[in-house]
């Protein structure tokens, strides 16, 4: 509506009026926001105090070298060799751990009898909650030796592929044995996200696809996928950053290694989380401690990077957008 101001048009303002519960919700909710950033501002200045002395002596080469020595006669040390180890571990357990999720969410959804939902969104729920020691130590005692005979076959069988091969016949405490560990810790965590955006579909459009004739697996290609696509990529995101952060895990069923090897079967392995974990102990104050801040720095700053690029891709991909029948 407008009001007539002579020969001058004007719209009329509205005012919107907040309720006293309203305004609350928007200071807490702003408290919030405000808060996390906050938090997450002074981690990161922490880490770049602490680690000054580590970057003053180390320089560029901090992300070259592939020793750790900061409390050596050289102090040589570098992040190159941790930080492929920590992306090569995330993408096994990605590999393994998102077919797993997306198969898993689509069954609770759309092929579970509705009396089984309940019962296996409670047990993805409570697999979700156990603490990474416990995954640690069951993978360290039973998994990796059923692992190791899993490896031996598949370097029988696809050895002349060079990630498969092995030097020394010794498949113990690989980064295939930690990335399968870390995707079972993975794979209740997409798969809770997948699932709540796939029971989101509309009702309408898949009994529409169902009307049409669509068998169920067509109904779900065209439907729920395309507008789940959103929730796939968020919960691989959130899932990728579990991985390059799990630290217990990695630490007990790794053999800790500095070199760089296309070789994921074969003994040797290695993550940041885990090298900070085992070495903290031991650091002296003068260069060590600031040489493992440093490398929790660059992996503050990887997270950060994986959680922007998913922002970005889950913000093109919003779910419902590729709804086609």
């Amino acid at each position: 509506m407008a009001v007539n101001a002579g020969t001058l048009t004007l719209p009329r303002k509205l005012r919107q009026a907040r309720t006293r519960g309203d305004r609350i919700f928007r200071g807490v909710s702003l408290s919030a926001g405000v808060t996390t950033l906050t938090i997450l501002v002074l981690i990161g200045t922490f880490l770049v105090v602490r680690s000054l002395p580590a970057f003053t002596q180390a320089g560029l080469s901090f992300f070259t070298t592939l020793k750790w020595q900061p409390d050596g006669t050289t102090h040589q040390f570098g992040i190159v060799a941790l930080l492929y180890w920590t992306v090569v571990i995330a993408l096994i357990a990605l590999a393994i751990a998102v077919p797993v999720s997306l198969a898993c969410a689509l069954f609770i959804n759309e092929y579970a009898p509705r009396r089984m939902r309940n019962a296996l969104r409670a047990l993805i729920d409570l697999l979700a909650a156990i603490p990474s020691v416990i995954y640690g130590i069951w993978g360290l005692i039973f998994l990796e030796p059923q692992l190791v005979q899993v490896a031996k076959w598949i370097t029988t069988n696809a050895g002349a592929i060079p990630i498969f091969s092995t030097i020394n016949g010794n498949y113990a405490g690989s980064a295939f044995d930690v990335g399968v560990v870390v995707s079972l810790m993975v794979i209740p965590i997409c798969t809770s996200i997948m699932r709540e955006v796939f029971a989101q579909a509309p009702p309408g459009e898949k009994e529409a696809a169902l009307a049409l004739g669509s068998t169920r697996w067509g109904m779900i290609r065209t439907v729920v996928i395309p507008f789940g696509r959103g929730g796939i990529v968020g919960g691989s995101m959130l899932g990728m950053g579990r991985a390059l952060g799990e630290t217990i895990a990695v630490a007990l069923v790794v053999s800790p290694i500095f070199s760089i090897s296309p070789q994921i079967l074969q003994s040797g392995a290695n993550s940041i989380a885990a090298h900070i974990a085992l070495q903290f102990s031991e650091a002296s104050p003068t260069l060590g401690i600031p040489a493992l801040m440093a490398a929790g720095l660059t992996l503050f700053g990887v997270t950060l990077i994986v959680n922007f690029l998913a922002s970005i891709i889950v913000a093109r991909s919003r779910s419902g957008s590729g709804v086609e029948l």
